[in-house]
């Protein structure tokens, strides 16, 4: 038991550090929103943009990835598996998705959109702050994780041993005839 619980806190501590690279990923590779300020108000540059919907999936496509790629390698890591480690990998894989969210808007652009406004001037283009609308993709990462690692369970995990069937053989005493009719 020490064994397992111990093997579950190194996935847990190892599966949530990677959520360092899923924070510099997503600041990296999310879209930009443009905006633009005129001396009342600020404004989305494109209106009809997609950019602010496209750092959400980029999130959750990442998160995706990394929850198949850390399942696989708790997996091989451990191929017996064990409650432990699924609830390891299950809370490292949630604490790595809030990690990286985190740090995606701490290095991310200015989150007081006033200050980056006026620092940028009137009619000037600048980043809007990097955001997570959809809360639910947190759980992307988890969810994926667990997934995968019971479909590499299913598939090459070890087995139980098939059970021996032995049927009873039916003594019908002595002096009895036998109720098989022969």
């Amino acid at each position: 038991m020490r064994k397992d619980l111990r093997d579950a806190a190194l996935v847990a501590v190892a599966v949530t550090v990677l959520g360092v690279a899923l924070g510099l990923l997503w600041l990296w590779l999310a879209p930009r929103v443009p905006l633009i300020a005129d001396d009342k108000a600020v404004f989305l540059k494109d209106t009809e943009g997609e950019e602010a919907i496209g750092g959400d999936g980029t999130f959750i496509l990442l998160a995706l990835g990394l929850g198949a790629l850390s399942a696989a390698a708790v997996f091989l890591f451990r191929r017996k598996g064990g409650i432990a480690l699924v609830v390891g990998l299950a809370i490292g894989s949630l604490l790595g998705s809030v990690l990286a969210w985190r740090l995606g808007v701490w290095l991310g652009p200015n989150q007081d959109v006033v200050a980056a406004a006026k620092a940028a001037g009137p009619g000037v283009t600048f980043d809007a702050p990097l955001k997570l609308d959809a809360k639910g993709a947190l759980l992307a990462w988890p969810v994926a994780a667990m997934a995968v690692h019971l479909g590499l369970t299913a598939l090459f995990g070890p087995r139980d041993p098939d059970p021996v069937w032995q049927v009873p053989q039916l003594d019908p005493g002595p002096g009895k005839p036998d109720s098989s009719g022969l």
